[in-house]
């Protein structure tokens, strides 16, 4: 994986990780009534986990979505929020994929919980 630079492609963590781990629980509908214990759980699982991952940021991979380290906005997310997961999944990436997201979809129509916002100065007012 290291033979490729990390600012080749939009997938930094390539250099001295030797595993991508994905914290999961899950539960049937008629377990709702532990569903506060279930995250609970998962939660304390990846605290206990700090010490043995990635550090300053913490990393993350972006196909192992985790809200827990924030999500957009319902209208528009700044670029200061969006920095907090943007760099834990791209790290040095996230500003250039910014620029792109800022060129390519100024409108920021094709959005989720954690995509990556464009700049706001490009954006027309009233914009959603």
């Amino acid at each position: 994986m290291d033979e490729i630079p990390e600012t080749a492609n939009p997938f930094p963590h390539r250099a001295g990780n030797l595993y991508k781990i994905l914290y999961f629980v899950g539960w049937q509908e008629e377990d709702n009534i532990n569903s506060e214990r279930y995250i609970s759980w998962i939660r304390r699982v990846y605290s206990y986990m700090s010490s043995f991952v990635s550090k300053s940021p913490r990393e993350a991979y972006i196909n192992y979505r985790d809200l827990d380290i924030g999500t957009n906005n319902k209208g528009n997310t700044s670029y200061a929020q969006a920095s907090i997961w943007g760099r834990k999944y791209f790290k040095n990436n996230f500003d250039r994929l910014v620029r792109v997201k800022t060129m390519i979809d100024p409108e920021n129509f094709f959005r989720h919980e954690q995509s990556i916002p464009p700049l706001v100065s490009s954006r027309k007012k009233g914009a959603h």
